[in-house]
């Protein structure tokens, strides 16, 4: 197989090709790896390669699971992993070694996946853009080399759009998934709190926020990961409800009924929203009304979206100063030079924070969870823009100042995603829609809790009206 034939294929196709024996994961390994050598030194998406081993694995593989034996990249987001040694973005947290697998990456290796390397993520997965200074450059976006890849997950959405691989694992506490994945046109889906493991040594992520996932090239792909990887785990502090027997399966189904969609375009607190995105919720609404949806134009439910923004700080200022308390030694000053200026201010002032003010935080959070599910009670769904602008420029969102007014600017450009980290919910970034100078600019669906499902159907009808996966970024 050539390289400009691999980067055709979504994970699924390619898995066929396995099955049917007309290529080999050895042939596939080598498309990936080639593509990387060719494209990561003008997108800086990857670290710790680790292309010889891979090489390795995939001669050797048995073919299993949904994808067989397709390559694949883990985010440097400290998932635990006997393969990878972890950074998290950061000079402090350099090269963090594993001696186990977490049971995310145990799922992934039994769903046929092969990883041959991380990809890059900003300092502590705590900005919206990837332009970590560990990383020694930023991760640039495939389809504009000025702009953010978003972030965190940023290095693994640069990755599946410019065709590395077509599936790539990613996480989200505060829309890292759904940024990049509307930054590089990918699709990206943040599961409902608990349907992905993230034992055996964590319990929950940043206060509930955090949840693991994939970005990838297609619907169908994300479904058949969720199908191999979803499921409660022993011990979890958090399960979602039960997950139909095939998430896969049911894309291939006639729709029950048509769904009821809410379009929510009106930022909180009256925050400016892109023409562009706004053209992009409108071009979405028009596809799901022809797949036979109802859309309706309504507001979105009442939240304090300072309060929430103060709670969402909050927690990652209490997270930095766990996370960098557990490193240093008490008394030890030299460290300070080894984290941005951002961390390091979160560090700070996490030190100073009260029991009451995370416990407010958390109480901030059960409480959006509550009036989002009272504002979706009469809808299936939820329509709004991913993002509130275009993919940033690159420095536009820089970590060299304070904490505060950082993720204040931040508050701004993600204003329709944090609420459903706090809710819990289920929401996804669909690239159904690109600006004539060739831009993807995401649209998020939001379902209710558990209903993954809903969210999975109405995209891969989107993508069906409107397929993305054709575009390919000139790299």
């Amino acid at each position: 197989m050539k390289s400009s034939e691999y980067i055709r294929h979504d994970a699924l196709g390619l898995s066929a090709l396995l099955k049917e024996g007309s290529v080999s994961p050895e042939e596939l390994m080598n498309c990936a790896i080639d593509v990387a050598i060719k494209v990561d030194p003008k997108i800086h998406a990857l670290c710790y390669e680790d292309f010889d081993g891979a090489k390795a694995q995939a001669r050797v593989a048995r073919l299993k699971g949904p994808f067989s034996a397709v390559p694949f990249l883990l985010k440097d987001s400290a998932l635990a992993s006997k393969q990878f040694p972890t950074s998290i973005g950061s000079n402090l947290f350099r090269d963090i070694a594993f001696k186990y697998d977490s049971t995310l990456v145990e799922r992934f290796n039994e769903a046929g996946l092969i990883s041959f390397a991380r990809t890059t993520v900003p300092e502590l997965c705590m900005a919206p853009t990837t332009e970590a200074v560990a990383n020694g450059h930023p991760t640039k976006n495939p389809w504009d080399l000025t702009r953010s890849s978003g972030g965190s997950s940023g290095g693994a959405a640069a990755a599946v759009a410019a065709g590395i691989v077509p599936i790539a694992h990613g996480s989200d506490g505060g829309g890292s998934i759904r940024i990049p994945a509307s930054c590089c046109g990918v699709f990206g889906l943040k599961p409902s709190r608990g349907r992905i493991p993230m034992g055996p040594s964590r319990g929950e992520g940043w206060g509930g926020l955090a949840v693991e996932g994939v970005l990838s090239k297609s619907v169908r792909d994300t479904a058949a990961a969720l199908d191999a990887v979803g499921g409660c785990e022993a011990g979890a502090p958090y399960a979602s409800p039960s997950a139909p027997a095939s998430y896969l399966d049911l894309l291939s189904r006639d729709v029950e009924r048509p769904l009821r969609i809410a379009k929510w375009t009106s930022a909180f607190n009256n925050i400016p929203v892109a023409r562009e995105c706004i053209e992009a919720v409108e071009y979405a609404a028009g596809l799901l009304k022809q797949a036979g949806h109802e859309v309706v134009d309504t507001q979105l439910p009442h939240i304090d979206y300072d309060e929430l923004v103060h709670a969402h700080i909050t927690v990652l200022m209490a997270n930095a100063y766990s996370s960098i308390a557990g490193m240093v030694k008490e008394g030890e000053g030299n460290w300070q030079g080894r984290v941005e200026p951002a961390i390091l201010d979160a560090y700070k002032r996490g030190r100073e924070l009260g029991a009451a003010e995370y416990v407010s935080a958390i109480n901030t959070f059960h409480s959006v969870g509550r009036r989002m599910a009272r504002g979706m009670k009469d809808f299936d769904l939820a329509l709004t823009p991913t993002l509130t602008q275009l993919p940033v420029q690159l420095g536009q969102l820089s970590m060299a100042t304070d904490f505060l007014s950082f993720r204040q600017k931040v508050s701004k450009y993600t204003a329709f995603l944090t609420i459903i980290n706090a809710s819990g919910q289920p929401s996804a970034s669909v690239p159904s829609y690109w600006t004539k100078g060739g831009l993807p600019v995401g649209v998020q669906l939001i379902g209710h809790f558990g209903r993954e499902d809903q969210i999975l159907v109405a995209a891969a009808q989107m993508e069906s009206l409107a397929p993305w996966s054709g575009r390919v970024p000139e790299l």
